[in-house]
């Protein structure tokens, strides 16, 4: 093969998430293809450029030089043609975004850098989607990642437009050594004994949907504990046997976690793209959708528990 600087790209982008797999998703890419595409370039090469290991990879010393020159090829190709710092700040458009607790957002930003170099983004974290939704409405960001449930659509005034970038059923993760770790589904009813951890009210729904479908399932949670943190946290405490949780579909489980769908898929919660209509064109908007819509594709390639269960269920080529 001849070298190209998307095989640059992708050297650099397994160096910086440390696995394959991570690499894969941060690109768009299912694993065997980013693993083929490694092949491929560690055979022109001539030399392993990364070293296998339980965790992941690391970068062998003929790597890391190959890394180094690989970065400073792309800076410079980067480079070509562009215009002096002062005349680019001069065209470089801002935009604020707020986001929720999303799964979609790293892959949605990375996506963005190349499809829309000039745009100078500020992140903001909001947990609550109503919060965001009164951001939007009072000027202070321009676009949101939001969150709302079936029958509780995100309201907002005619300054404000959103889109449902897609509309995921809720799992539940579970210790590895619980009862119901053999079930391939679990009912919500059966965990009517176990302590909980639940996140706070999003203002958007949550948890009256969580507690709605408990009431429906014929019980009340036993024991709940309100945690607001990192997932990783989350994780070692459902691992450690303290409490289960409902989570995102596509979620990645740590060791000693099970994910696994509720049966009859009681709880959904969509993901919404939601702006200004005076601050971002219609472009702007298509741009972000279609780059929210392609991270979650690619978090569905990394999830073979949301796989398996939507393989039943709808089709993962259009979520």
């Amino acid at each position: 093969m001849e070298l190209e600087l998307r095989h640059l790209r992708v050297l650099c982008a397994i160096a910086d998430a440390g696995s394959v797999g991570r690499a894969a998703s941060d690109l768009g890419y299912s694993q065997p293809a980013m693993s083929t595409q490694l092949r491929r370039i560690e055979q022109y090469f001539g030399n392993p450029l990364f070293e296998r290991n339980t965790s992941g990879v690391e970068l062998t010393r003929y790597g890391t030089e190959v890394l180094a020159q690989a970065r400073d090829v792309l800076a410079r190709a980067a480079a070509i043609g562009r215009r002096p710092a002062a005349d680019r700040a001069r065209t470089r458009r801002p935009l604020r975004l707020a986001t929720t607790n999303s799964p979609v957002l790293a892959g949605m930003l990375i996506r963005l850098r190349s499809q829309l170099p000039d745009l100078t983004l500020t992140v903001s974290s909001v947990y609550p989607s109503s919060e965001s939704v009164e951001l939007l409405e009072h000027g202070e960001v321009d676009a949101a990642i939001a969150a709302d449930y079936p029958g509780r659509e995100l309201r907002h005034s005619a300054a404000v437009a959103h889109r449902g970038i897609v509309t995921e059923p809720s799992f539940v993760a579970l210790p590895a050594g619980h009862r119901l770790r053999h079930c391939p589904e679990v009912a919500l009813a059966d965990l009517a004994d176990d302590a909980w951890f639940l996140t706070p009210d999003d203002g958007a729904g949550w948890p009256g949907v969580f507690y709605a479908a408990c009431r429906a399932a014929g019980f009340t949670p036993a024991a709940v504990h309100e945690f607001l943190g990192d997932q990783q946290q989350l994780q070692n405490m459902i691992a450690e046997g303290i409490g289960v949780s409902i989570v995102q579909a596509t979620l990645r489980p740590i060791p000693d976690v099970l994910v696994k769908p509720l049966v009859g898929t009681p709880l959904w919660c969509r993901y919404v793209l939601a702006w200004r209509r005076e601050s971002v064109t219609d472009e702007t908007a298509d741009t972000l959708f279609g780059s929210a819509a392609a991270a979650y594709r690619a978090l569905i390639a990394q999830s073979p528990h949301f796989r398996t269960w939507a393989s039943r269920t709808w089709s993962v080529t259009r979520p």
